[in-house]
């Protein structure tokens, strides 16, 4: 378990140290400076319990090598789960840590806020005053802190674990199940073969586990009872999702669980994999159960907040790897911070893989409200076509590209309600559905384009469109105009449109179908279609066959 503000590995200068060779899949092109040197960043995590820091070098490879790890029990979690706020005394004990933390970032040479990555979890993202959370510090440390939903930390922590399944036979085509047990919530990441199968985070956390006990006022074996109950719970949900038709795999991250890793391997070096027999696992947490905080404490030199979470995680993770009647579990050193570290190497840019991810997401939900998938697909691929070809015109970066291909696979997803105002309803389904890697915000982006696929165009009076600031307006307004073009295109449903060349003649822009002699009925789609492109863009557009 990491002291507070104790390096995890000891180096004698700041750029000295041991690697993490979790980290050495990303790209190069991103992470260096021009004169081919380390660049040295940091990314920060506040949790419901502690602030933990990672300082690391990304060398001219692409590599990540970590310098130091600092860890800082803060208690944010406890008046965030109960009273929905932040306390004073809260904010200004976070504040006094991340102070210090940017002392020790100044002696590394780390001065750009672009080289440090903030983010708070639950505790935070939780509190009704959040922003006011979020200035103190900003005031006090010129940090930035970014409160990340559970959809982005999966997809943060998907970048951190799955280099690391890969590269283990076991786990590299196996199912695993990837779960979190934090202070304030459980993320589940279900992985085959570098493959999402299922994302979902639930409200289940060791520090909320403990304050809905204490509100009971349960002590002893009716506690027990109480905790084991609450844990049940979302194990049926967790085995709703989870199909056990091939031999699954139990990977636990998180601090608690660590700590039993690294109480029952004595030379666990946290590069690789820790297999923990569950019944050893099971014997830990009944001693830890038995021992009280006090006693942990003093015999593990934890702290108080470390000690107080350790029994409900552990116990959590006991009865997940049962219910699911397995030998062992496996323990990562991965966590957040790692794939911060990630993320930084690959400048906040999607890889090619994590947008399949988003694909297959977006695909699995069309699937279950019965979508024309041969039409959604056709759609989509036409308007990643367009929007390629547009990149001038629209001048929007390659996230919006996916948004819009995602939007193109569920704009019909309505239809599974009703006829009648399909679009609204797709904007409904869209905007209360989970798709891993999006965040709330991409999710109703994407769920605005969809409502925008036909009918009115955007209205500032509209629900989840107004409220947005000028640059989301604008790219949703510019996404759904493109969109319309695309079904435009596919409007007889029969694919037969499928390359495409744009070309300028005056102001008009002109689409023309290789291989297609008869455009007539696509080009009555286009002209009740192309409306809200010209208002957009300034042009309309002319559709035709290939001149020969």
């Amino acid at each position: 378990m990491d002291n507070p503000l104790t390096p995890r590995s000891t180096a004698t200068a700041p750029h000295i140290s041991a690697a993490n060779p979790h980290l050495n899949t990303a790209t190069s092109h991103i992470a260096t400076s021009l004169d081919n040197s380390p660049r040295t960043v940091a990314a920060i995590d506040i949790g419901a319990t502690s602030i933990r820091m990672a300082i690391a070098e990304i060398l001219p490879d692409g590599s990540v090598r970590t310098l130091e790890s600092l860890l800082q029990p803060v208690d944010l979690g406890r008046d965030a789960f109960e009273t929905r706020r932040l306390s004073r005394k809260g904010i200004e004990r976070a504040a006094a840590v991340l102070r210090r933390f940017r002392r020790v970032l100044r002696e590394y040479g780390i001065d750009s806020t672009n080289d440090i990555r903030v983010v708070a979890t639950s505790a935070v993202r939780e509190a009704s005053n959040r922003v006011a959370f979020i200035d103190r510090v900003y005031v006090a440390t010129g940090l930035d802190v970014e409160p990340i939903d559970e959809a982005e930390v999966n997809r943060i922590t998907y970048m951190g674990i799955t280099p690391q399944l890969m590269a283990l036979a076991e786990t590299a085509e196996s199912k695993s199940l990837v779960v979190e047990v934090g202070g304030g919530s459980t993320e589940l990441l279900v992985i085959r073969g570098g493959n999402v199968l299922h994302s979902e985070s639930f409200r289940l956390g060791s520090l909320r586990l403990l304050q809905t006990l204490d509100a009971s006022g349960a002590r002893g074996v009716r506690w027990r009872e109480l905790l084991e109950t609450h844990i049940r719970r979302i194990l049926v949900r967790i085995s709703e999702q989870v199909r056990t038709d091939i031999q699954l795999n139990l990977v636990a991250l998180g601090g608690d669980i660590r700590f039993a890793a690294h109480c029952l391997i004595e030379d666990w070096d946290e590069t690789s994999l820790a297999r923990i027999p569950v019944d050893k696992l099971e014997e830990l947490t009944q001693q830890i159960l038995e021992m009280g905080e006090d006693a942990v404490v003093k015999k593990y030199g934890a702290t108080f907040v470390e000690a107080e979470t350790l029994a409900p995680a552990l116990l959590a993770y006991t009865m997940l790897a049962r219910h699911f009647e397995l030998k062992h579990i496996l323990v990562s050193d991965i966590n957040l911070r790692d794939g911060l570290l990630a993320d930084i190497v690959q400048g906040g840019n999607w890889t090619s893989e994590f947008r399949q991810q988003i694909v297959r997401s977006a695909v699995s939900l069309g699937r279950k409200y019965q979508i024309d998938e041969t039409h959604s697909r056709a759609v989509a691929e036409l308007a990643r076509r367009l929007f390629e070809e547009l990149t001038k015109e629209h001048q929007l970066d390659a996230r919006y590209e996916v948004l819009l291909y995602v939007s193109a696979l569920l704009h019909e997803v309505g239809l599974y309600i009703s006829l009648h105002s399909n679009h609204k309803h797709a904007y409904y389904i869209i905007r209360n559905s989970d798709l891993f890697g999006l965040s709330q915000q991409e999710l109703r982006l994407v769920a605005l384009v969809a409502r925008y696929h036909r009918r009115a165009s955007p209205q500032s009076n509209h629900e989840g469109y107004g409220s947005l600031d000028r640059h989301d307006r604008v790219a949703v307004a510019k996404m759904a105009a493109i969109l319309r073009l695309a079904i435009a295109l596919d409007d007889t449903r029969s694919g037969r449109i499928r390359e495409i060349n744009l070309s300028q003649e005056g102001k008009r822009l002109v689409i023309s179908a290789p291989g297609v002699d008869d455009v007539s009925l696509e080009q009555i789609a286009m002209r009740s279609q192309s409306g809200l492109f010209q208002d957009i863009f300034g042009k309309p557009v002319l559709l035709r066959p290939e001149v020969k």
